[in-house]
């Protein structure tokens, strides 16, 4: 069993104003709400803030922002999303996952809620439909159709004779069914897909070395806050398995993981903000429809792939928009 101590970040002093500033005039204020934890380097925060004043709102001049993390603890989004309706905010901007969104759409049926999930909305119950959305959300889905395709080129041209890609899925995640387009396109191209689920309960351990056993070529984690959190260890064992594996997201590449190939995460933050600006201006969320980001990007650790004694081609390393050494 894996368990984390929670650990509750507000985020006032660094990424907003604090509340006694805020409770003084007439200025909007909007509630970030975010499943996963702050990141360093505040890219996250900054591409939100970038998309609000491209429409017009400028942090600490005429908005304010409110934070609430939940570091990757699910159980503490209800709450938080309730604590920014009793603060009065005019707009919520929940990301980071599709629990994140589902509590703040649970809190309020009246403030709008800008959302950015990894799935498909209306199969997540978020909305009736992508465009006029009938309730008081609408958003931006970091899914699309080709990813799995290109994902699976990418692991093709890593190993070329490989027969077989393990799929790390967590069964806990509302959108753990779009790993069917994944393994269609697997069997299309000849490929046997091994599902491996993986959460809090399995461990990390246990799925590593089904794959081992079942002989799996190659392993694919997706876009899910449970991998993210664990990144470190999922890293660890894939190089101690001397597994290839693509991940969905640059911070694996970062921390040492083999190549990433997915969504740009700020260029989604950035159109949060842009959505959520248009809502304090007066917009419904039935004017803004619901898009799906169509903005991949790839990173490849060739350091990583020196210890694996893989030998990344000049095309793929030319496609590549981030090379780590």
């Amino acid at each position: 069993m894996l368990r984390r101590e929670f650990v509750t970040l507000l985020g006032s002093a660094a990424l907003g104003w604090p509340l006694v500033a805020r409770a003084q005039g007439d200025t909007p204020v909007i509630g970030f709400l975010n499943g996963t934890s702050p990141d360093p380097t505040l890219q996250r925060a900054a591409a939100f803030r970038a998309g609000l004043s491209e429409v017009g709102f400028v942090d600490r001049k005429n908005v304010a922002i409110e934070f609430r993390w939940g570091n990757f603890q699910d159980y503490q989004l209800p709450r938080l999303a309730a604590d920014l309706v009793r603060q009065g905010v005019s707009v919520i901007a929940a990301s980071g996952s599709t629990a994140t969104a589902l509590a703040a759409k649970r809190a309020t049926a009246n403030i709008p809620i800008v959302f950015e999930i990894g799935g498909d909305p209306v199969a997540a119950g978020l909305v009736d439909k992508l465009e006029q959305p009938s309730g008081n959300l609408t958003g931006l889905s970091l899914n699309a159709a080709s990813l799995g395709q290109n994902q699976l080129n990418l692991v093709r041209e890593l190993v070329p004779k490989a027969t077989t890609v393990a799929i790390f899925v967590n069964p806990a995640n509302p959108n753990s069914g779009t790993r069917a387009g994944f393994e269609a396109t697997a069997r299309a191209a000849g490929l046997r897909t091994l599902i491996l689920n993986v959460n809090a309960e399995s461990g990390i351990d246990q799925p590593f070395a089904t794959l081992a056993e079942q002989h799996a070529d190659a392993l694919l984690v997706g876009n899910d806050p449970f991998f993210l959190e664990w990144r470190s260890k999922i890293i660890s064992l894939a190089e101690r398995y001397s597994v290839p594996t693509l991940y969905s997201s640059r911070a694996y590449v970062a921390a040492g993981g083999l190549m990433s190939y997915g969504v740009s995460i700020t260029e989604g933050y950035h159109q949060v903000g842009v959505y959520a600006g248009r809502l304090l201006k007066g917009e419904k969320p039935a004017d803004l429809p619901v898009v799906y980001s169509t903005t991949f990007k790839l990173a490849i650790n060739v350091t990583t792939a020196r210890t694996l004694n893989l030998d990344i081609s000049p095309a793929v390393l030319a496609r590549a928009d981030e090379v780590i050494q």
